[in-house]
């Protein structure tokens, strides 16, 4: 008789609308043992994190029908999703966008380019045990 673990998984969902990063994201989350889903445009993204309630989301700021802060701050706005950490992963690194990401809530703000898959995956580790802490 063999026994599967009992510890969950922990559910990652994330919103990204690059096809080739989804993938990757993706795949790099559910090979470190992660549950992972995969919005592709903001209102989908709201939807999904509100259906699904996820441990983390790792979300893109540019997004076809509703932006990244539009998300974010739609997620702290409801006491469903107000303490699911979101980490914005995205392209833009001026200072007002990251002050902006961070005042809206964002558990960390990554730079794409300045970031490989595995140093992303270590901040949503960091970000569960972080939350894990706070709801102590």
């Amino acid at each position: 008789m063999t026994t599967t673990s009992t510890t969950p998984k922990s559910h990652v969902l994330l919103i990204e609308d690059d096809a080739f990063l989804a993938s990757m994201y993706v795949t790099k989350l559910e090979l470190e043992n992660f549950t992972a889903t995969l919005a592709t445009d903001g209102k989908q993204g709201l939807e999904k994190a509100q259906l699904e309630l996820p441990d983390c989301i790792l979300l893109d700021i540019l997004l076809p029908k509703m932006n990244g802060f539009e998300v974010l701050k739609a997620l702290k706005d409801n006491s469903a999703t107000a303490n699911i950490p979101v980490i914005l992963l995205t392209n833009l690194g001026q200072k007002q966008d990251v002050a902006r990401g961070l005042s809206l809530g964002a558990a960390d703000y990554l730079i794409k380019a300045h970031f490989l898959p595995s140093e992303v995956i270590m901040k949503v580790k960091d970000a569960l045990i972080r939350s894990a802490h706070e709801r102590r």
